[in-house]
């Protein structure tokens, strides 16, 4: 066992259970201070679940914590913070109030806790003291300006300046660059570097390999609920992680296609939306992967949410098999033959308060009913299997909440109810966003079958490497508009990059 010294977090021989699933085996994990620990698997591994325990979230599991070599009693998210032990997870607008300003989500626990029995807020003190903590993280952000008009990053900012505000001594970050830009992650990896420096022990759970690498000191690698590899990051090469992840070797990342392209089947002309789109023109045709590349903030979901009619267009027209459409709300777009899965999947693709079956079924509810109204139990259950089976989906049964699944088998959820509605359209806006390696092939093999049925398939995706992967053409867009057009064969992710960043405007 590792020697214990000052600055240190240790589990032992944590196991937890749920209904159905054994989630953790006797597993041990171990921190210091002023490191970057990378916590990795794939998705259903463990990792999140075994963060919830140490967070205070889960209760009820068998093992024991210690810090600093003293065991601490942790069974609750008080228990948690009053050790220091804080968690900045990947839905960051869950986390904070959007009407309140930055100095007050930030104090917000100290604003709670601190008015008992009083009736007033030293709101000078209690900026002055937000700012105090803005300025030790080294970021410039009003504590007056509104957490609604803040960036994404800014939000994150915020969140982990008030773990710092409360004493963090390990601070936990869940995926927090899956929604970042790079220059929006650089900024990030230059306050985790601070925050290391400051003596904060930092465990960092992302499936990006090459940014724990660049972050992190020691890796910690799990696998089925159990601990498979604990050692110094530099020890373990990036396609081990990957293996050891799997449990097997890792072959070709995306699948073999011999694509049969047929006739414009999807196509926009002239499409602008009340604020970020312009001048938007393209086509798919069937059997055809069309990529659609770009930095965050290009465009990208805004055009797939026109697309699908959940943001109105301002002007121009959608064709689907050349009949000119009104797509007014994402029930005319169903209608239409049109499918979404979304970025925010959480948000607006799936009910994680309800179970696998419900999900499954609920876009295509009409086949399951009787006269409009009675809904037969029996043949959605059977729709459900099929896909779960299909799709290998890791569920204990079908009415699991969705809330209890892993990130990747939610995603596959999340794209498994439309193939029960067997749309012609597909829109897919970054699909492997904060799921595994092994999770994205079978995203990559899903759509390029759907593809190999005919389907016009849209991969709007801002990793150059999988747009490079899975698609037959790529349109790339900055700033709300398509910027340039390529054939996938005929280009490089260098390229790809040239243009998402504006570069050889015309």
């Amino acid at each position: 066992m590792k020697e214990t010294a000052a600055g240190t977090l240790e589990m032992r021989d944590i196991s937890i259970s749920f209904p159905g699933v054994q989630a953790l085996k006797n597993v041990d994990f171990y921190s210091e201070a002023g490191r970057a620990h990378a916590l990795i698997g794939a998705n259903g591994a463990g990792k999140s679940t075994l963060m919830k325990v140490l967070a205070g979230a889960h209760d009820h599991y068998t093992g024991e914590i210690l810090i600093d070599n003293k065991p601490v009693q942790i069974r609750s998210p008080k228990a948690a913070k009053e050790q220091g032990i804080q968690v900045v997870y990947q839905e960051v607008d869950t986390a904070l109030i959007p009407n309140l300003s930055v100095g007050e989500n930030i104090m917000l626990e100290q604003m709670v806790h601190g008015m008992k029995g009083k009736q007033l807020v030293g709101w000078k003190q209690l900026h002055l003291e937000a700012r105090a903590i803005l300025d030790r993280m080294e970021v410039n952000v009003s504590t007056s300006k509104l957490v609604q008009d803040l960036t994404l990053a800014e939000k994150q900012m915020v969140l982990i300046a008030r773990s710092v505000s409360l004493q963090c001594r390990f601070l936990i970050l869940d995926e927090p660059t899956a929604p970042l830009s790079h220059s929006e992650t650089e900024q990030l990896f230059r306050l985790v570097r601070l925050l290391k420096s400051q003596g904060v022990g930092i465990i960092f759970i992302s499936h990006r390999l090459p940014e724990l690498y660049e972050i992190c000191e020691d890796i910690t690698i799990m696998r089925d609920g159990q601990l498979v590899v604990r050692e110094a990051i530099a020890n373990v090469a990036q396609q081990q992680v990957v293996e050891h992840m799997l449990g097997a070797k890792l072959e070709g990342q995306f699948p073999d296609r011999e694509p049969v392209i047929g006739e414009v089947g999807f196509e926009a002309r002239h499409l602008h939306d009340r604020s970020k789109l312009r001048e938007i023109n393209f086509n798919i045709r069937r059997g055809e992967i069309v990529g659609l590349g770009g930095l965050v903030g290009a465009g990208k979901t805004e055009l797939c949410r026109t697309l699908f009619g959940a943001t109105p267009a301002s002007a121009g027209d959608i064709y689907v098999n050349g009949k000119k459409l009104r797509i007014a709300s994402p029930h005319q777009a169903v209608r239409s033959g049109i499918a979404l899965v979304p970025e925010e999947r959480r948000r607006e693709g799936i009910f994680v308060e309800e179970s696998v079956v419900v999900n499954l079924s609920v876009a295509a509810l009409s086949r399951y009913t009787k006269w409009g109204t009675w809904l037969s139990a029996a043949k959605e259950k059977l729709a459900a299997n099929q896909i779960i089976a299909s799709l290998g989906v890791k569920t204990p049964n079908q009415e699991a909440k969705l809330k209890n699944l892993s990130g990747g088998n939610q995603q596959k959820i999340a794209i498994g109810k439309w193939l029960l509605v067997d749309a012609d359209i597909y829109l897919f806006d970054e699909p492997t966003k904060g799921v595994d390696v092994g999770a994205k092939r079978d995203i990559y093999e899903l759509v390029a079958e759907l593809a190999s049925r005919g389907k016009c398939i849209l991969y709007a995706s801002s990793e150059m490497s999988e747009l490079i992967g899975i698609t037959d053409r790529i349109y790339v867009m900055y700033d709300g508009k398509i910027l340039k057009e390529l054939d996938t064969k005929a280009t490089n992710e260098e390229e790809i990059l040239l243009y998402s960043t504006g570069g050889l405007m015309a």
